[in-house]
This record gives structure tokens, sequence and C-alpha cells, in this order.
């Protein structure tokens, strides 16, 4: 079977969330199936075009049609030995060279272009996949524009297509004029756009693709709530029937603690006295006190609301009173910043306010912690505690989306679950949740069979892709 993702970003290349840590994994692991080829499509941006790590060849360039215009695009080639798995870029200096992937005020159109432009590529690669897996709004039009312009041509009649939605809040919604100004749609498409006074991308794919995912079971059910949804509810349960839920797995081989050139020493499920040395290492990276005595707790995050950290605003008195050191990672808004600094600056000892987005110090970070922190009003699927666990750094999370189907509740008697939960959105229960781990941080015994046993959990993409195959294979038939 053949295999097209679509994505914005993916890694190594280019990554600004967990949608670049997925569609950097997710193919490789597509690609170790037999009888399979697989590529991914992404924008040739500045930051990879400056990039002499990058090794890329020049294959061919094209113009694509895009309303009234006729745009250049260029089409490069990661030169790699994986014959199975190719990464191909999408070229047009006005659209890409610049800084930053997404916040421009053309981004409409930018990635319009881009999505056009995979499908126009097909033509010139002389490949043409059995799936195209499109994500979220930025890719959005790709099965909108095959239904459109390509169905009419024997070699794309075959192609099904899945839309994967990784956040339901960022849908892509322009003014209803982008369907004539942009597109180029014909009228009879301006329904399948059109929704709540403008265009939205996120809603037309939904209706045009073959099979609708999202990023856990749990997020699936809860796209289809008004609460969860901004807006797309009934859309989403009139489409029930082709909407499913992959959980999102990680890379085991990036993130792994016997392995990782990040860490300050190695360490293993076996070896667990070395975390400890990490542990030390990062208190007195980040001026805290020296102790392995008092839980470690860290937030590697975006410093915004809907993250949960308006809850832990409400209970940082709280906290700080309590005998454990937080570690705050991440940039976001500027209240929230401000608020971690002026406790980072009160309580030095037991308080480190890092805002910034730092990928070694998240690493030492997630190998030296005892606990993670993710407090989420709402989560797709979540990554943060999935790589933590890898690490033997237990969970703290809200029982919502991803977090609720990989992070099942502790229970003392059974050994069994992942970490601590609250199911209502309330600083309190959370600061309960917190209070119930540092209980267990101090016995020895319990503590360490949990660390054990998060260790082995099996966070890779061996489950979830097979999950996928089915998808795609349900399509074909």
């Amino acid at each position: 079977m053949k295999i097209l993702l679509a994505s914005p970003e993916a890694a190594p290349y280019i990554k600004t969330g967990g949608l670049g840590d997925v569609a950097g994994a997710l193919p490789k692991a597509l690609a170790e199936s037999p009888n399979t080829e697989v590529c991914i499509f992404l924008p040739y941006y500045k930051a990879i075009k400056d990039n002499p790590e990058f090794e890329l060849e020049y294959i061919t360039n094209f113009t694509v049609p895009l309303s009234w215009r006729n745009v250049y695009a260029g089409l490069f080639r990661a030169v790699s030995k994986r014959k199975k798995l190719q990464y191909y870029f999408i070229d047009n200096e006005y659209y890409f060279y610049r800084d930053g992937c997404y916040g421009h005020y053309d981004d409409g159109e930018r990635f319009a272009f881009f999505s056009k432009a995979i499908l126009e590529a097909l033509q010139h690669l002389d490949w043409y996949p059995d799936v195209i897996h499109a994500n979220d709004w930025q890719t959005a039009l790709v099965p909108v524009f095959l239904r459109a312009f390509y169905m009419g041509l024997d070699s794309y009649r075959p192609i099904r297509t899945l839309f994967t939605i990784h956040n339901m809040e960022y849908q892509g919604r322009f003014p209803d004029s982008f369907v004539d100004e942009v597109l180029g749609l014909p009228d009879d498409w301006k329904g399948t756009m059109h929704f709540d006074n403008c265009t939205n991308l996120m809603k037309a794919a939904i209706l045009t693709s073959d099979r609708v995912s999202t990023v856990s079971r749990t997020y699936a059910f809860e796209i289809q709530n008004p609460y969860f949804a901004h807006g797309l509810h009934d859309v989403l349960r009139q489409h029930s029937y082709k909407l499913s839920g992959v959980v999102n797995g990680i890379d085991t081989e990036v993130f792994d603690p016997a392995s990782d050139p990040l860490l300050y020493t190695n360490f293993s499920a076996d070896t667990l006295e070395k975390k400890a040395e990490n542990k030390k290492f990062l208190q007195e990276r980040l001026g805290l006190a020296v102790r392995d005595d008092a839980p470690m707790i860290i937030m590697i995050t975006r410093l915004v609301g809907h993250k949960g950290v308006d809850l832990v605003h409400a209970v940082m008195n709280d906290l700080m009173w309590d005998d454990l050191q937080l570690v705050v990672i991440g940039t976001g808004e500027w209240q929230y910043e401000e608020m971690f600094r002026s406790y980072a600056k009160n309580f030095p000892a037991k308080m480190s306010a890092n805002i910034v987005f730092d990928n070694t110090l998240a690493h030492q970070a997630y190998a030296g912690a005892d606990l993670v922190l993710m407090p989420s009003k709402q989560e797709p699927c979540g990554l943060t505690q999935l790589i933590a666990m890898r690490y033997g750094t237990i969970p703290i999370v809200r029982e919502t989306g991803g977090l609720f189907d990989t992070v099942p509740a502790y229970n003392i008697e059974t050994g069994e679950g992942n970490g601590f939960t609250f199911k209502s959105y309330n600083a309190h229960d959370m600061l309960d949740a917190v209070r119930r781990a540092e209980e267990l941080f101090r016995d020895q015994e319990h503590w360490t069979a949990l660390q054990k046993s998060v260790m082995a959990y099996d966070s890779s993409w061996k489950r979830s892709v097979q999950d996928y195959w089915n998808i795609y294979r349900s399509m074909a038939e």
C-alpha cells in the first residue's frame, strides 16, 4: 500500500509542537510494514532551507492554479537511503521563506497553495498513493481539492483520504470571500465550505474525507460535545460513522533514558538509582536546593489557560507551602509567565521558572523529575505524559482526552494504574491529586514499583500504527 502523509510540520525537519513529533514518528512506523511505501510532504520553510544539516535534492518545478493565479512550486526531496520512506518539500519562497511556520497574515493562502501543490506534484512524480493522510486545518484542503478538481482523472480517482484532527480549537476560519479569491472553487462548493458566517476548512475536510480520526479514543467522543468541539459538534455527530480515535505514540528511540545523549547520566528501570543523579544535576543546574527527599514536579507546557495553568495559579501559595519543588519550562501568556517568575524569585530553593523552549532542558527535566503535572482543561492526546513515563516520571493529570486514555488512576492495593488523576476542572481537586502523589513519593517501596511499571508502559507506535492500518484498509476495500 502507498501512503502519503501531508503535514505542516514533522520532526526532524521542523517542529513547533506535538504534531511535529507525530508526523515525524508515524511515517517511520508505517514504513516498517512489508509491501508499503510512505512519503511525507512538507513546506520548504526557511528554517529547513537554511539548515546545512539537511541534504535535499531538486526534483522539478511546476505551476499551481489557485483561483485567478498560477503560482510557482518547486519540488525537492530529502536525500535518503530508505526507499520505502521519502520526504518531499514544496518550495515557494514568497510563502515559506519566512521566520516561523504560522502566524502570518496570509496563512490561509499559504496552506491552500501547499495543499493543492501536493496533489499537483503527484503527476510530476508519477506516483499515486492509495491513501492521503492529511493533518489539521493546514492540510484540510487536500481532500477538498481532490474531490473538486482531480476526481475526473483516472490516476486520482482511486485515492482515498483520511483527515486527522489534532486540536479542534484551530479550524482554519476565513472570510467567505476566501472561496472565490483564493480557492477558486465552483459555486456549488460554497455550502461545503461555509460554516458559522465564514469559511471553515476543518468542517469542509470532515465532509469530504473518506474517514476522520483524532488522536485519542476519549477525544473522539468529547469533540461531539459542544464544550470541546468549538462549534463543530453537530457536524461531527452527523459524520460519527467515519470518526475514529487513535492514541498517539512517541519515538521510543529518541525518548529512551538508556541512550538519550542529552541526559547527565543514562539509566533504565534496573538502574533507577541513576535517576537520582539526574535529579541532583537538574537541581544544581536550576539553582534549587539539592534534596532527594522532596518530590520534584515539572510542567513542560505552553503557559495558556486551557493547559490548566489557571488552576496552578489558584493554588500556588498552597504548593509553595508543601515540601516539594516545582520546575516550569515553557512560554505563553504574559500573566502566567510573570506569575511563575514572581514565585521563583520569592521561593528560589523550590521553584524554577524557565520561560523558554529548551529541548535539552526538557529531556533533563523528564529524567530528573519525580512527577509531571498536566491539569489540562482539554488535551486531545498529550505526548508529555508518555515521554515522562519513559523516564520513570509519574503523571498527575486531569481525566480528559488522551490523558484519560493513557494514565489510568493508580491503585495502591492492586498496583494498577499509571499516575494520579482528578476529574473536575477544579484547582483544589488538582491539589488533592498532587498531595496524594506527594504521599506515595514518601512510600519508597510502592513508589519504586510504580516507576518501574510506568517505564514498562508501551508508548511506542506499535499499537497505534495497527489502528491506522485498519482505517487505511477499510477505505481501500
